[in-house]
């Protein structure tokens, strides 16, 4: 019986990995074996990343928040107590939407401050 060679399907799935691997450094886009380690290493890095980017962005809109509290020194205002007073007030503005306001409509924030402070 002759021996059936794969060679078709082999080279498909190895040009596959090697087009996916273009523009990588050094042998990681010339050669199969270490361009397909590359990838795997890759895709955990962006899996991994795509969480932390969204943690990232709530640390970030928190650090504004609390420095456009701390630069209104009269309110004696810090971020804990800005957001329960968010909360108390029931305004739905989530952390983005307020550090946006805190940077590019600072007089719009400042009267959302003067809300929270006399809810009545």
């Amino acid at each position: 019986m002759t021996r059936v060679s794969n060679t078709p399907v082999t080279r498909r799935r190895r040009k596959k990995i090697l087009k996916k691997a273009k523009g990588y450094f050094g042998s990681k886009h010339k050669l199969f074996k270490t361009a397909k380690e590359q990838l795997l290493h890759s895709w955990s890095y962006a899996y991994r990343d795509r969480k932390q980017r969204k943690r990232n962005f709530r640390r970030l809109w928190i650090t504004r928040l609390g420095n456009a509290c701390a630069e209104r020194k009269d309110l004696n205002l810090n971020y804990s107590r800005f957001i329960r007073l968010i909360k108390l007030a029931q305004i739905k503005l989530n952390r983005k939407q307020l550090s946006e306001m805190a940077i590019h409509r600072p007089q719009h924030f400042d009267a959302l401050l003067t809300k929270i402070q006399n809810p009545w």
